[in-house]
Parts: C-alpha cells; sequence; structure tokens
C-alpha cells in the first residue's frame, strides 16, 4: 500500500504512524527474504534505512502508474547497495508486486538488479560506487532551477561513503547556487563494512555541511517516525535559498535483535535458521522454501523500464565556414558553434536549453562567448571536474542540452568513472575536451592526453568525433547538439590551417553534412591509404605532396568518427594497398588498433603500420614532439615508401 502525507500537516497523526509500523513489517521481511534468498546482499543498511524510506516516499510527489511522470520529485539513492530495502518500499507503493522481486532479485536477467537501478520502476539512477549520488541529485536540482520548476529532490546516502571526496565538491556547488529544492538523508549507523566508521575514518558531517554553508538538522532517534516526518516536512517546505541536510541516527540492523549495531550484516543476508529466527521476531510467516522454490522460474522482465527518452528538439543554426586561407584553433570553433547553438534556441525570457559546465577554464575551452549569451544557462564549478562531469550527466537528463568542457586529461582521464557512470545512465552528455595530445606541447606529458580513445571505447554508448580542422569542429558539434546521447569531442590547442580540396577551396565547406560513421577522403590515391584524423591532419596532408612529388599515388582517408568507425572505408583503403594510421594519440590503444582489429575482423591483411605516441612525450612545441615520435611529415612519408618498397 502507499500512504500519502499533505507536507502542509505539522505532524503525522496516530493512524499514520500505525499504518508505517505495518509497512515496516512488510518491508523488513521482504529484506530478509529476498537477500536469504539470493544468499548475498545487504540487509543491514536497508533496515537501518527503511524508517526514512517510507516517510521521503510518503512525502515526494510521484506516481507509482506513472513513474517517470514529469512533476515528479526524485529520489537518488546513493547507496545503491541497500537495494533490497529501495525494491520493498517501492513495492510497498505500488510500482510493482513482491512476487517479482523475491523471485528475481539478483537473479541474471531480471529487473531487479544487486544495486539500485533505473531499469526498476520508481528508481532515477544507477549510482554505482559510492559517493557519486549527490552529484547526481545536484545536476537534477540545478536543472529543476534553470528550468523554474517546483520539482524536489532528495538524496539518501550512508554515513561511510561521506569519506569520499567528490562529496565536498558537490556540497560547494549546492550551496553556491542556492540549491534549497535539495534535500540529504545520510543514514548515521556508524557501522561500515570493516567496523565503526569513527575508527575507520573519522568525520563529522554536521561540521563538513554546516562549515560549507548547509543547513544542517541532526534527527537523534532515526526510527521515530514523527521525527523523521517533522524534519523531513520542514526541509521539503525550504525557501530559504540554503540547502538542508538531516543527518540521522539510525540502527544497523535494526527491528531484529541480533542483527542490530553489527557491522557483519551490512553485507551478510541470514542463512535459513536465523532467517526464521528473524520472521519470527518480525511476527510473520516463514514462508523462505515456498519463495526458494519458485526461483527456479524463469525470470520475469516485464517490470524493466526501457531508458528515459526526453531530449529537446534542437536548431543547429547556421554553419560557419572559416576561408581556405584562414588558420584558427578548432576549440574557437567550438566557442563559436557553441554559441550560435545558443543564440538559435537559448531565447530571451525563456529558460535556456543549451547549458555549458565547465572548471576554471572558460577562456582556454572558448566557452566566454556561450556565457556571455547565456548566463544562467552556464555553471562554472572550479577545480571539481569529478562532480562537475556527474552532475553534467544528470542535468543532460532533464530535457536540456549540456555540454561538458575542460582539458582531454581532466575531462576523460580524470573522470573515466564518472563518465562511466553516465554511460549506464543512458545520458545525453556532450564532452567536448580541448587540450589533448601531444599539441598541448609546452605544458609536458601530465597535460598531454593520448588516452583519450582507449578509454573511451571501454564505454558501450559513447560516440567519440576529433575533428581536423574549424570547419569539421563546427559541423560536429551542432551535430551533437540535436543527437540525444553521450558525445565526446576532442582537440587540440594549437591553431589549424582550414582543410582544402587539391584545388585549394575549403573542403569542409557550407554543404558538407558530418556523418557518424563516414570517413571523409580528403585525397584519392591508388597505391596505398594514410588514414588519420584531428590534430596531425596538415601533416598527413603534406606527406600526401612529397609522395606526389615523388611520383606515388597514395590517399588520405580522414576518420574523425572514431566511434563509430567507417568500417567500409577500412575495406576500401586495404584493397588498395598498404595503410599507414597517423594520430596524435597513444599508438596501441587509438585508431591504429581500430584499424588492426578491423582488418583482422575482415580476414584482410595488407601491410600496416601504425604511427602514434610511443612514449610520453616532453614539454616543447608539437612540432619538435611530433618529429620526435615520427608524426612529421617527412617521417610519415618514408613510412609509406618504406611499405610500398
Amino acid at each position: 500500500m502507499s500512504l500519502k502525507f499533505d507536507p502542509a500537516a505539522s505532524k503525522l497523526t496516530a493512524q499514520e504512524i500505525s499504518t508505517l509500523e505495518e509497512m515496516r513489517t512488510r518491508c523488513a521481511r521482504r529484506i530478509l527474504l529476498s537477500t536469504s534468498l539470493a544468499a548475498s546482499g545487504h540487509p543491514g543498511g536497508s533496515l537501518s534505512s527503511l524508517d526514512m524510506l517510507l516517510v521521503a516516499y510518503g512525502l515526494l510527489k510521484h506516481d507509482p502508474a506513472n513513474p517517470r511522470m514529469p512533476e515528479r520529485d526524485r529520489m537518488v539513492e546513493s547507496i545503491g547497495h541497500i537495494s533490497p530495502g529501495v525494491y520493498s518500499v517501492l513495492a510497498e507503493n505500488g510500482y510493482f508486486n513482491e512476487e517479482d522481486f523475491l523471485i528475481g532479485f539478483r537473479r541474471t536477467g531480471s529487473g531487479f538488479p544487486g544495486h539500485v537501478e533505473s531499469i526498476v520502476p520508481g528508481v532515477e539512477w544507477d549510482t554505482g560506487n559510492l559517493g557519486q549520488g549527490l552529484s547526481t541529485a545536484v545536476g537534477m536540482a540545478h536543472a529543476f532551477k534553470i528550468q523554474g520548476k517546483k520539482n524536489r529532490v532528495f538524496c539518501l546516502m550512508g554515513d561511510g561513503e561521506q569519506q569520499k571526496g567528490q562529496i565536498t565538491e558537490a556540497i560547494r556547488h549546492a550551496v553556491k547556487y542556492k540549491l534549497d529544492n535539495l534535500t540529504v538523508l545520510i543514514d548515521r549507523n556508524q557501522l561500515q563494512i570493516c567496523g565503526s566508521t569513527e575508527d575507520i575514518m573519522p568525520q563529522c558531517m554536521q561540521k563538513l555541511y554546516g562549515g560549507l554553508g548547509f543547513n544542517t538538522v541532526v534527527v537523534k532517534e532515526g526510527h521515530d517516525y514523527q521525527a523523521l516526518y517533522q524534519a523531513m516536512r520542514d526541509a521539503y517546505r525550504n525557501i530559504s535559498g540554503v540547502p538542508t541536510v538531516l543527518v540521522i541516527k539510525t540502527v544497523m540492523g535494526k527491528g531484529i535483535s541480533f542483527m542490530e549495531n553489527k557491522a557483519k550484516y551490512h553485507g551478510s543476508p541470514l542463512p535459513p535458521d536465523m532467517l526464521a529466527d528473524a520472521l519470527a521476531e518480525l511476527g510473520v510467516e516463514n514462508d523462505f522454501a515456498q519463495w526458494q522454490a519458485r526461483r527456479n522460474e524463469p525470470v520475469s522482465t516485464a517490470t524493466i523500464m526501457p531508458p528515459r527518452a526526453d531530449y529537446p528538439e534542437i536548431q543547429p543554426g547556421e554553419p560557419i565556414v572559416y576561408a581556405a586561407d584562414e588558420k584558427t584553433d578548432c576549440r574557437s570553433g567550438y566557442g563559436n558553434a557553441l554559441l550560435g547553438l545558443a543564440e538559435a534556441n537559448n531565447k530571451p525570457g525563456q529558460p535556456p536549453v543549451i547549458t555549458g559546465v565547465s572548471c576554471d577554464l572558460e577562456g582556454s575551452v572558448k566557452m566566454g562567448g556561450f556565457h556571455k549569451h547565456s548566463p544562467e544557462g552556464y555553471l562554472e564549478l572550479g577545480i571539481q571536474e569529478h562532480h562537475a562531469a556527474a552532475t553534467a550527466g544528470a542535468m543532460s537528463c532533464e530535457n536540456m542540452v549540456t555540454f561538458f568542457s575542460t582539458f582531454g586529461s581532466f575531462a576523460v582521464s580524470e573522470v573515466y568513472n564518472q563518465n562511466r557512470l553516465n554511460d549506464f545512465n543512458h545520458t545525453n552528455l556532450k564532452v567536448v575536451a580541448t587540450h589533448v595530445g601531444l599539441d598541448v606541447g609546452e605544458d609536458g606529458p601530465t597535460h598531454q592526453c593520448i588516452d583519450y580513445l582507449g578509454l573511451m571505447k571501454n564505454y558501450f554508448r559513447f560516440s567519440a568525433f576529433i575533428p581536423c580542422d574549424p570547419n569539421q569542429t563546427d559541423r560536429i558539434i551542432r551535430y551533437i547538439a540535436t543527437q540525444p546521447g553521450n558525445h565526446f569531442v576532442g582537440m587540440g590547442r594549437s591553431k589549424m590551417p582550414t582543410v582544402t580540396k587539391e584545388d585549394g577551396s575549403v573542403f569542409f565547406d557550407a554543404d558538407y553534412v558530418f556523418t557518424p560513421g563516414k570517413a571523409d577522403w580528403l585525397r584519392q590515391g591508388t597505391d596505398a591509404t594514410i588514414i588519420t584524423y584531428g590534430a596531425v591532419t596538415p601533416a598527413c596532408i603534406e606527406a600526401w605532396q612529397l609522395l606526389k612529388d615523388a611520383g606515388k599515388s597514395v590517399g588520405v582517408l580522414n576518420m574523425a568518427s572514431l566511434i563509430p568507425l567507417d568500417e567500409q572505408a577500412v575495406i576500401k583503403a586495404a584493397a588498395l594497398g598498404p595503410i599507414v594510421t597517423v594520430e596524435d594519440h597513444h599508438a596501441d590503444t587509438g585508431l591504429g588498433a581500430s584499424v588492426a582489429v578491423t582488418l583482422m575482423d575482415k580476414g584482410l591483411s595488407p601491410k600496416l603500420r601504425r604511427l602514434g605516441v610511443k612514449q610520453y612525450g616532453g614539454s616543447g612545441s608539437p612540432a619538435d614532439l611530433y618529429k620526435q615520435q615520427g608524426l612529421d611529415s617527412a617521417s610519415i612519408a618514408a613510412t609509406v615508401q618504406e611499405l610500398l618498397g
């Protein structure tokens, strides 16, 4: 059954408290049964969080018959391992029946995974490893503020996970942007896997949140429904401009005497004999054997929710064409395209649809024009990349287009896990990373991101595009803005010549349409093919000229779409002769590796040489660094000549 509270009421009625007690018994039974049936899971924290979950769902605006109702409030479970508790409460509220949950929990193919995932009706987010959920909740809350919506966001967290540094980043964001529509609930049971939170890593949550500007409320009795209701109700009605955290003191394993205050039950289910004792203590029937038998039945997939499908209709705006004799950096092409998108879609008097997130690098990533045009849509999050990547992903799921931009070593390498969770969550994030590769030059190897493709290949829902000049940059940026899903675009720092055709006219002209999975033949040839992308494309065209002057007919294939790859173009190149891949990237994990795998899968064996970064670069000009690693035009031409014999 479900229970809905009136936030205007100052306290719960005796009947409401009695109903909550009955709901708790049913939910506690499900928690114990589900974990014992699966012989794995986390009953202790589920029991300690149960009362606050029941009260929270009584306050929040939600509809089990319409789990993705636009007006719904959001509950983000950052402690995803308490899925038994969450699923039990959702079943109690009518999102699904307990039968599907108990039979399917932690079974392959079912709709009830071991950690909370959004395939479960009523679950908003796959929260993954601890410390991520608050960033997600902040992103949702900020999106609602930008849009002028009244939706509220609750975020349920554990006390152990407060040890994560990303949480502090999220706290600062919430305070800076006055997210009073956000309430953090901390299950303060003082236990984590290895024992007491105070022994493992002492902390004071009141000082942590309060010192950074949150309104901090301590609920001393976290299993007192009246106390929980009044604290949550005040937070739910908060319009002070200050976000709220409730530090709720609870008991691990609450309600089962022999489980209470024991760290082992964080992640240990009860064996059948102890389960029998626990169910007897609850005063409910022990039907474990019947459910155990039913877990031999095929799992039901009827409850599985499809991914969110909301995405705004975006106008790409008019493309900018940079002249054949114009030399500028791709990042300026990005900044100009982003401004054009804002001009076409962010209308005066309306909430912005195009939004941007950066981390103390507005000028370097060329977001200044966008910021000036759409200040309410621009988020400056300081040097907090982990939080920025996660919160940008959450924002991108609230019917807005969110660009997250910083340097490659920060936007990809540093936040690999945050982008991984965005990938799990089917977000619509546009990660545009500048300063990738040896092209970063004098900043040195720590800032020369040479693993962006190798890392992106590990995701299943990210595309990866690397433009070779500002014109191609412009079209790619406009394209990704119009398309749902996760897209990565990388570019270097240096100014680039405009890529031209053999007759000197602009190659990526006003008629050029960027298409994922389609490469561009910048030059045609019959003897061999150079396949390249990004910052080293000019050197490849220069190598083509050197080879042409030497009487060799060589093609230059621009592979701006790295994920997905144009396999047909690779097959065509293989039919022509030797292939040389050239890239400003780790030679073993980028384009060269993708081409090699494609050839192997297709049973093709042309001569192949992979040119790329084969050791960490130094601190120097990009031209010198390229020459050092054989990525200059003369070295590329010599490699092709060697393969041709």
